[in-house]
């Protein structure tokens, strides 16, 4: 069983050195949430740092999403995972927000379920900014972002990256600067696009400096979980 004290001692520590990388850049702090990756940790757990104060709450696996979200009321729930094809309509129920949308059959069924349910889910494109993972490349963007515009159900909020396990925090400064530089040009046709998903346990800080709106932290504040291969907190 997880350590309460523990975990909110890592609570603090995020938020203190989340606010140092805010001063750094001359940023509000207000600016930034921290999305609570909760892979594999049990909704009781959740609900200690949800009382803490934090709102956001990251989930990968459909399965897990479903079982925690009445446990844990009042959370906002983002999908974090990879979409399916099989499960996009189940994600569409029971996400706020969905931080992998990628044009295809997945995002086309997300986007139906959504509409059908009277639903508008804020959507952020997953970008592939190192080539052969999922997301959509750098050359693909702005139509990535039109088709997701125009999608009933779904409303285009920004960008998410999850740039190659990093050495040092450093190594990863260039993929958020590419990310920022790719949201500052669609902007430019999609105002609406504001939100920039980057940094996780081992960078947040970097990805802070340079304009990560949401920072997705799970190891850095629950401890160390059996990997999955997943590598999203």
């Amino acid at each position: 069983m997880l350590d309460r004290d523990a975990i909110l001692d890592n609570l603090r520590a995020i938020r203190e050195r989340m606010a140092a990388s805010c001063m750094r850049v001359d940023r509000d702090p207000g600016t930034v949430r921290l999305v609570a990756a909760g892979k594999t940790v049990a909704a009781q757990v959740l609900a200690w740092v949800k009382a803490a104060g934090v709102e956001h709450f990251g989930e990968n696996y459909v399965q897990e999403l479903r079982r925690k979200r009445d446990q844990v009321p009042g959370a906002t729930w983002h999908f974090i995972g990879t979409l399916q094809s099989h499960t996009a309509h189940r994600v569409a129920d029971l996400a706020d927000v969905v931080e992998t949308v990628v044009p295809g059959r997945a995002m086309a069924r997300l986007a139906r379920r959504a509409s059908e349910r009277g639903r508008t889910l804020p959507a952020l494109v997953e970008v592939d900014l190192i080539g052969g993972r999922v997301g959509v490349t750098p050359e693909d963007l702005q139509e990535a972002a039109n088709q997701v515009a125009r999608t009933a159900g779904l409303a285009l909020a920004g960008f998410m990256t999850l740039p190659p396990l990093p050495a040092s925090p450093e190594d990863s400064r260039p993929h958020f600067r590419h990310l920022r530089q790719l949201l500052d040009e669609v902007a430019e046709h999609h105002p609406e696009a504001v939100e920039l998903s980057m940094g996780m346990s081992l960078d947040y800080e970097v990805a802070i400096e340079e304009g990560a709106t949401m920072v997705r932290i799970g190891t850095a504040l629950f401890g160390p979980r059996p990997p999955t291969g997943t590598g999203r907190m």
